[in-house]
């Protein structure tokens, strides 16, 4: 499908051949004729899937730009708010709006002189919106869209008090358009009473990746999970590549022995400033550091291009974390490859992926690397049930390195 079939106007298209997308992504192709109509619209749709222009491209099309903020966007993150700003403002030099993201860490000097300037699309974080409506610097009464971005990440987040007050001070007869990257029941529960009659869109988040991505599976021992890093870290030619860790602890703590190990990282997670954030994201996209260690607070906020490698430290709880992980390399047609650094204890949730996956991720070794004992699982774990640990000899191609000891499980 092509955009012009979309129902979009001439200064709109323009605004999208100067983005570069040549045709509609599923999520754009599903949710833009529906917004384009009026009616809500609820998108199952990850990060990554172009929602950005799913929510942005109908907004300018319906409401006309006349300097007062007749559209909202409430989503989780700084760095989400950005890049949200970004896509707006290549779309507003074609139509005539004008856009303004607002977010917490930094001065309020220049957002309240924008915001006194006149503005159309309001992009806001939930903690700074609410800062600026109780200073008295946002009139919401003339508000005829709203966007719920990563509806899912805001309850998570703990934000979903702060949404809440949010809706109530908006108009009651307006659109709503709501992007979820998962619909769990305790996401419909809460989001039940925000749109009306929605008509639902759903874009599966696992294809994309899993035909995109090489994965292979590293099996060690948790206490050698960094060496392991560093010795898989100097195999790799070149690499800008992205770290995953469980917890903020474990990302400083990882971030701090990478560099004692000689290797160019930083760490980004939610108890860093977003100065501070903001500073370690843009030094990744220059490359001043190859390796950005991050928790899965972080992960669908962090759209970088040119990420080669994915590496899972530690294996995500749930597929669905791992999917948005893997989907921050192989973007915009490239290729990439996800590491899995798999300890014994958390066989169970590699389990849970591969069965989301459909297969069993490669498994393989460092050549010349001393393991210490440590689990390996078997080629037909997906069709054999986990009943015991039998040891013996491994399967092709498989090689412990010296001085180690396999079970495979």
């Amino acid at each position: 499908m092509e955009f012009t079939v979309l129902g979009l106007s001439e200064k709109t298209l323009a605004a999208i051949e100067e983005l570069g997308y040549e045709r509609p992504t599923p999520v754009q192709e599903q949710a833009i004729p529906i917004a384009l109509k009026g009616s809500d619209v609820l998108a199952c749709a990850q990060t990554g899937t172009g929602k950005t222009a799913a929510f942005v491209l109908p907004i300018v099309e319906r409401v006309a730009p006349r300097g007062r903020i007749s559209s909202l966007v409430v989503t989780p993150t700084r760095e989400l708010a950005v890049q949200i700003e970004e896509v707006a403002r290549t779309v507003a030099k074609h139509t005539g709006h004008s856009v303004l993201a607002v977010y917490g860490g930094v001065a309020y000097t220049t957002q309240l002189s924008r915001l006194r300037s006149g503005v159309d699309l309001l992009v806001a974080t939930p903690g700074r919106f609410l800062d600026l409506h109780n200073r008295g610097e946002i009139d919401l009464s003339g508000v005829e869209m709203l966007v719920l971005d990563e509806a899912d990440r805001m309850l998570d987040m703990g934000f979903w008090p702060d949404v809440r007050k949010i809706l109530g001070l908006l108009p009651k007869e307006r659109q709503n358009m709501l992007f979820s990257a998962t619909l769990s029941d305790e996401v419909l529960r809460v989001i039940g009473g925000v749109v009306k009659d929605a008509v639902r869109v759903d874009v599966s988040p696992a294809s994309v990746p899993v035909d995109a991505v090489e994965q292979y599976l590293y099996p060690v021992a948790v206490e050698q999970k960094t060496e392991l890093l560093v010795a898989l870290l100097h195999e790799i030619d070149e690499y800008r590549a992205i770290v995953f860790t469980r917890t903020k602890q474990r990302a400083d703590r990882l971030t701090a022995a990478l560099q004692s190990s000689g290797v160019e990282a930083d760490t980004i997670h939610s108890d860093r400033s977003q100065s501070q954030r903001e500073r370690t994201l843009k030094d990744f996209k220059r490359g001043k550091h190859a390796l950005l260690v991050a928790t899965d607070v972080m992960a669908r906020g962090i759209h970088v291009e040119g990420v080669t490698h994915v590496i899972n430290y530690d294996v995500p709880d749930s597929p669905d974390d791992y999917v948005h992980r893997i989907g921050r390399t192989a973007r915009a047609g490239e290729t990439g490859v996800a590491i899995t650094l798999l300890a014994y204890e958390e066989f169970e949730s590699l389990r849970a992926i591969e069965r989301v996956l459909g297969s069993a991720i490669e498994t393989r070794d460092v050549e010349g690397f001393e393991y210490k004992d440590r689990f390996v699982p078997q080629d037909d774990r997906l069709t054999v049930k986990r009943s015991m640990f039998r040891g013996g000899r491994r399967g092709p191609g498989r090689r412990p390195g010296a001085g180690g000891r396999t079970r495979r499980f």
